[in-house]
């Protein structure tokens, strides 16, 4: 059995919404912190050969922007991901730390030299000659895209891990089924999000006139043309990935193709107006507009990055790791043993449970239901299962992944599932101090019977469909 780790309470919000709000927010500025090099290699160009009047002056004013978001608020995000991460889903971290160790190293050691380049051009560039400044802007433009690179293969290694599965070589995990489309996806993003914010800068660069204004913000719009790439793209990463999580994406889960939809519309928006406005007809964009399509791309952001973690269910890594922590191959026994049998952790306040079954109860939710659910909260389980009566619950926490086939099985015994329904129950009934045990042996005989019928397996759509036949040829 893996190691069993604690989930830290946060109240009212289940502790995977706590991870995505640091985790978009920080995605977002690391991306455009990656375009943001890149306009500004593309700037100092134009300033080099004489192309453009003020694109020195917009230099300048972009890299303070960016070194106060990128280097300052976006460094404190990255570690604030690892800090919840590792309260949140330490075997999910600790797998990806064990696989890719030296990927991670080689990125830490780009993300210095992008560091070191920044803070070298930020400091001194006012003493540079023009090809100084453009050897440290080219240096930190490489450095935050490699890192980007490295990244992107390991979190596209979680959803796609493709013949890693069988050789367990490094590479063949990193360069995955989905690494190219999600890595050039990316990059299109991050070149979006920096042309939307130099609009914004420009605006507020007051010393010069309408007119100035205009023709850095036309320039600008040139790293928006590869937006037009941006459905292709979409398209052939939903084609490589696995038939259920495309399935979750594409109408199986509401809230999965909701976001979805958000982040295709509101790059339909920004991508319309950027292309037909911006670059066809040079038009001038004032602040608020900038802000308010820089805003649209935080809503793409989102939305995407839901859909992403989301399309994994119910695995956090594919094939290898359970969205609780429980790996597949440890189903089985668990069903036998238990699940909390070595969960070596009390439980806060346990005198406050009206007795031990209850208690026992508590900690199967917490061993198997907390990472994405509260019992009372932001996906609260005393909710989603309100309208089930006691046998319905039984029958389907039982048969877990054929109720809901993103959800993994359930990982335990018939006596635990038991103490789950009276805990949720309990909790449900506004947590009474008395509470009647529920030992009739034939209820837990039942449970087992459902438990064997379910399998451990996971449950797919086509799975569910074959055994729907068979019942009904």
């Amino acid at each position: 059995m893996s190691d069993v780790f604690p989930v830290n309470d946060y109240g009212p919000l289940m502790p995977g919404l706590v991870m995505a709000g640091v985790a978009i927010f920080h995605v977002f500025l690391a991306q455009f912190a990656v375009g943001g090099g890149m306009l500004l290699c593309y700037f100092q160009w134009l300033a080099m050969t004489k192309r453009e009047v003020h694109a020195q002056r917009f230099v300048e004013g972009y890299f303070k922007l960016l070194v106060l978001i990128s280097f300052v608020v976006g460094a404190l995000t990255g570690v604030g991901i690892w800090f919840t991460a590792i309260q949140i889903s330490p075997a999910t971290i600790g797998s990806m730390v064990d696989n890719f160790h030296w990927l991670w190293a080689t990125e830490w050691t780009f993300f210095c030299l992008e560091i070191v380049a920044g803070y070298c051009f930020y400091r001194y560039h006012e003493r540079l000659t023009d090809r100084a400044a453009m050897t440290l802007l080219a240096i930190y433009a490489l450095a935050s895209w490699v890192s980007l690179f490295v990244i992107n293969g390991i979190l596209s290694w979680q959803l796609t891990p493709g013949r890693w599965l069988e050789t367990h070589n490094v590479f063949d995990g990193f360069f995955n089924p989905s690494f190219w489309p999600s890595l050039l996806f990316r990059t299109v993003v991050a070149m979006t999000l920096a042309a939307l914010a130099a609009c914004v800068v420009i605006n507020l660069m007051n010393s010069i006139d309408r007119d100035a204004k205009r023709a850095l913000i036309n320039r600008a719009a040139h790293l928006l043309v590869p937006m037009v790439l941006m459905p292709v793209l979409g398209v052939w990463f939903l084609a490589v990935m696995p038939a259920d999580s495309r399935s979750w994406v594409l109408g199986g889960s509401p809230a999965m193709m909701l976001f979805l939809n958000i982040s295709i519309g509101s790059s339909l928006a920004i991508g319309g107006y950027a292309l037909l406005g911006m670059v066809m007809q040079r038009l001038y964009i004032n602040g608020a507009t900038a802000s308010l399509l820089l805003l649209l791309a935080f809503g793409a952001t989102a939305g995407g990055e839901f859909v992403r973690e989301g399309s994994r269910k119910p695995y956090s890594i594919r094939q290898v790791l359970y969205s609780n922590a429980i790996k597949p191959d440890e189903v089985a026994r668990l069903r036998e043993v238990g699940c909390t049998t070595n969960d070596p952790y009390p439980l806060r306040q346990a005198d406050q449970f009206p007795n031990d079954q209850v208690r026992l109860g508590a900690r199967v939710f917490r061993r198997q239901c907390s990472v994405c659910h509260t019992v009372q909260g932001t996906n609260a389980v005393a909710e989603l299962t309100g309208a089930w009566d006691a046998n319905q619950m039984r029958m389907n926490f039982a048969k877990l992944q054929h109720t809901k086939a993103f959800m993994p099985p359930f990982a335990g015994s018939a006596v635990e599932l038991e103490s789950l329904v009276q805990f949720i129950d309990w909790s449900s009934a506004r947590r009474p101090d008395s509470w009647p045990a529920s030992d009739d042996p034939a209820t837990v005989a039942q449970i087992q019977n459902w438990l064997d019928e379910a399998g451990t397996a996971p449950g797919d759509f086509e799975q569910n469909r074959n055994r729907h036949s068979a019942r009904n040829p």
